[in-house]
């Protein structure tokens, strides 16, 4: 039997039978079910949903950024430049059929960013001298086969003073609490919303300026990701979103700003500033790190 083809008219009564016209009811459903999810979120929300083909690149990126922590961990001790670290993670990129994403990015000028005590992030490698006490957050991007891993850890340098472990571990415990509430159905406002309320509740400051992003075909995609913020707010999270999470929680007030090399950001009041940061592929069932370190 030949299927009747007539097209149905925006004001028409609904063929549904609802009584209400075709555009109040029907049409847009016809529509959403012809448009995929994938193809929804680009339209909306510019986000480009990653194929099973995608995330196992990012995942390879991934495991090659957690590689190059390995090298720069050993040499993490009092003496090291900062430059030191800079040579160590561009040559084992390099060595390893990748580039570092951060050198050339917008004129940065270095394969790393190494960002030390009140440094919030982007420091660049330079003649410092890490020094007994110091704290250092190493953040590390790399570029294999055309797709992006992003990830940063802070570490102790020799001895750590109270303060400064008390910081690195609520800001580690951050990053937890995000990752928890990053699942499908919940919205990236709830992730910010559970990091602000543990950061604030034990008189830390969460870092407002600076979010989280897209990545995996580039370095930095759509959404934002801030670590503040309302539960049921933002972009509804679905399965393929890959992004990162990167809390800078302060020990200190959470005001900032940017030194004159218009990269290196620091607290304004010079209190200790931590970092830790994955990149997350989204599930069915909840998410998973291709950058992982034990939280």
């Amino acid at each position: 039997m030949a299927r009747n083809s007539k097209k149905i008219g925006r004001n028409e009564p609904c063929p549904c039978g609802s009584g209400r016209k075709y555009k109040q009811c029907c049409m847009k459903k016809t529509s959403d079910v012809a448009e995929s999810l994938a193809e929804q979120y680009f339209r909306k929300h510019k986000i480009r949903l990653k194929s099973a083909r995608d995330i196992e690149g990012i995942r390879t990126c991934g495991e090659l950024v957690m590689a190059t922590f390995d090298e720069v961990k050993k040499i993490l001790v009092p003496g090291t430049t900062t430059e030191d670290i800079n040579t160590v993670v561009h040559e084992f990129t390099v060595k390893h059929g990748a580039t570092p994403a951060p050198l050339n990015y917008n004129g940065f000028p270095k394969s790393v960013c190494t960002s030390v005590n009140e440094v919030v992030c982007h420091g660049i490698p330079g003649p410092y001298v890490l020094k007994d006490g110091d704290i250092i957050d190493v953040d590390i991007t790399s570029i294999l086969n055309g797709y992006y891993a992003d990830c940063n850890q802070t570490f102790f340098i020799g001895t750590p003073s109270s303060e400064a472990e008390r910081l690195v571990d609520i800001t580690r415990e951050c990053l937890r609490r995000g990752k928890e509430m990053a699942r499908p159905g919940n919205h990236i406002g709830d992730i910010g919303w559970a990091i602000q309320q543990f950061a604030e509740s034990r008189g830390c400051s969460v870092v407002r300026e600076l979010v989280g992003h897209g990545v995996g075909f580039d370095f930095h995609e759509p959404p934002e990701v801030p670590h503040f913020g309302r539960r049921g707010y933002g972009v509804k999270i679905v399965p393929g979103m890959v992004f990162t999470i990167e809390p800078m929680i302060n020990l200190g007030k959470r005001q900032v700003r940017t030194l004159d090399d218009h990269w290196t950001v620091v607290t304004k009041d010079g209190s200790l500033s931590a970092q830790f940061e994955q990149t997350f592929v989204i599930t069915e069932n909840g998410c998973e790190s291709l950058t992982p370190f034990d939280l």
